[in-house]
């Protein structure tokens, strides 16, 4: 074992994101299947008989002759070249069916994500946007109940189908009578004697829990959906599905939900609504997902499985990998290398409709940075195979922090005439960049992950590495936004001009956040901004980002880079814990 040569890649190594138990590799029982494993396929379907054990799994990896853990870590690993359409014709069927089912969780995630927090801007402050946003979290927190998805199940139904019928069922109900109410719920919202922002995030909260729900399960499925050789179309099919439905619950819908936009394109007499309400969207997905469900239990047929290991087998695998001193270093870094693009990602497109940009062109935006988004991402693959994926990533890093500072130069110039040509060039040009530096920061720290991770305890190691990642930038935005509205300074001016008005403001008070906003606004009064809060959040995320990223992030990334595949296995499967 003395060089390593790249080896083909798990479905962990992959970009998948399997559950404990979801593959497991066959025992080799001469020299020659031991070569054909090697040069075809690392995991062998489930109802093959074999030797699941750790201690089994270990021992066959680690006879390989390619295996190694000596040699640091170089390169991501090549990928699969076999084209779509070389795929067998069951293949294609199922990555299709594994699209769709990532597509129905991109649906209620761009809305909750995307959508809805422009459309509260109007309703809403800054601070109650923060709370809002909190309805993201099951999305960064899954991993804390993956391993009940994956160790109980009905037999009679399915491993997965078990999990994702009723999942998607309880969605398409919640969608429903969301659907029914939500036009009333966000224009009371925050009101004196209507619902509080709480409960209206409440409902959100359990539409992303669904999908996190969901999401565990189909990411386990696509391990038995694919065979073997084709297992790395997983995560090509939860990209596009979880794309393609974000941009349009995102994009898509913002752009038929705007008034001006449906005024200046489809219509010859101007109304005062979009083609496209958010509760008619609702309605319809919500039939939609009950659709599907149906046909999923009609027409799909699952292989049965049975259990490995135990709920308690998995909690304890992922308490041994968080005790690795590596890996609680790699988690440091992702809890706070987000910090420096908060301001810039939570906030500034807010600020830009809170100038008068408009949801039709903020629509416009990012529908132009979609292609933009993919292409780039193409090539930022690329790059993270040719170069060290942290050191790529420590490059995006810094021009993310410079997006973030051009992006509030490009708030800080809205033009006093209104949105102009060159402005929303402007705009466009500062969207794709900031989406392109996110976009390589993305795939590197993937490719990296997928370079780390024990393929023994692949599934546990990557949810883990994905939960605390898309953690670090969830949890700060709750703070940042409230940080807008506490370092804003703005006074109501009363009217010169007080008899036409029912109930006019006579006293100057504080306009800083949006419910004092317009009930100045409504008394005829002027809200003059003597401090805008976002300028000084963001250069203040910007300034901690770079410090972090110099005096700890970078160091401490081009370190773990470089050491031995061994420092990052547990003892008790591949090897110690750390290098000596």
């Amino acid at each position: 074992m003395g060089t390593r040569t790249r080896r083909s890649k798990s479905p962990t190594e992959n970009g998948g994101t399997e559950k404990s138990g979801a593959g497991s590799v066959g025992r080799s029982k001469n020299g020659s299947i031991r070569r054909k494993m090697n040069n075809n396929a690392e995991l062998m379907r489930r109802n093959i008989p074999q030797d699941t054990s750790s201690a089994a799994v270990a021992k066959n990896i680690m006879a390989r002759e390619s295996f190694s853990l000596d040699d640091p870590i170089e390169k991501t690993p090549v990928p699969n070249n076999h084209g779509f359409f070389e795929l067998p014709k069951q293949d294609q069927q199922n990555f299709g069916l594994l699209v769709l089912l990532y597509f129905l969780q991109g649906i209620p995630l761009g809305l909750a994500t995307g959508s809805v927090p422009f459309l509260l801007k109007k309703h809403m402050s800054y601070a109650e946007i923060g709370i809002f946003s909190l309805a993201s979290y099951p999305y960064s927190l899954k991993l804390l109940w993956s391993p009940i998805v994956d160790a109980m199940w009905s037999p009679k139904v399915g491993r997965r189908k078990s999990w994702i019928l009723p999942i998607q069922l309880l969605s398409g109900i919640g969608m429903l009578w969301l659907g029914s109410e939500v036009e009333g719920l966000m224009a009371m919202t925050g009101k004196v004697g209507g619902p509080t922002v709480w409960g209206f995030t409440g409902w959100w909260f359990f539409l992303v829990l669904m999908c996190a729900t969901q999401d565990i399960a189909v990411d386990g499925w696509a391990l038995t959906l694919l065979t073997p050789g084709n297992v790395s179309y997983a995560s090509t099919a939860q990209t596009v599905g979880l794309t393609a439905g974000q941009f349009l619950s995102y994009t898509v819908f913002l752009a038929f939900h705007s008034k001006d936009f449906a005024n200046k394109w489809f219509r010859a007499e101007p109304l005062e609504h979009g083609l496209m309400s958010l509760g008619g969207y609702l309605t319809f997905w919500g039939w939609a997902y009950i659709a599907v469900t149906i046909g999923l239990f009609l027409f799909k047929k699952e292989e049965k499985t049975k259990n490995e290991d135990g709920i308690w087998d998995v909690y304890q695998i992922m308490w041994g990998v968080l005790k690795l001193k590596n890996i609680q270093t790699i988690i440091i870094v992702h809890l706070i290398a987000k910090i420096g693009f908060q301001a810039n990602d939570g906030v500034t497109n807010l600020k830009l409709l809170d100038k008068g940009f408009g949801t039709e062109n903020m629509a416009l935006t990012v529908l132009i940075d979609f292609p933009f988004e993919i292409g780039l991402g193409y090539y930022a693959g690329k790059w993270s195979q040719e170069y060290t994926p942290m050191r790529l990533w420590c490059g995006a890093f810094m021009g993310r922090l410079l997006a973030a500072v051009v992006a509030q130069l490009t708030v800080a110039i809205f033009p006093a005439e209104g949105v102009t040509s060159w402005y929303l060039l402007t705009v466009i040009g500062s969207h794709i960049f900031s989406t392109f530096t996110n976009t390589v920061m993305f795939v590197a720290v993937s490719a990296f992950h997928a370079n780390i991770a024990d393929p023994v305890i692949g599934g546990t190691y990557m949810t883990l590495l994905a939960t605390v990642c898309n953690l670090g930038g969830t949890f700060p935005r709750f703070f940042v936004l409230r940080l807008v509205d506490a370092f804003t300074s703005a006074t109501c001016i009363p009217p010169s001009d007080t008899a036409k008005l029912s109930s006019p403001i006579t006293q100057p008070f504080s306009c800083a956040i949006q419910a004092d906003k317009e009930r100045c606004i409504e008394g005829g009064g002027t809200c003059h901004m003597e401090r805008d809060g976002y300028y000084m959040v963001n250069m203040i995320c910007v300034a901690l980002g770079v410090v972090t990223l110099l005096m700890y992030i970078r160091p401490k990334v081009l370190h773990l880079q470089g050491l031995p595949l061994r420092a990052w296995r547990l003892s008790t499967s591949s090897g110690p814990s750390s290098p000596k």
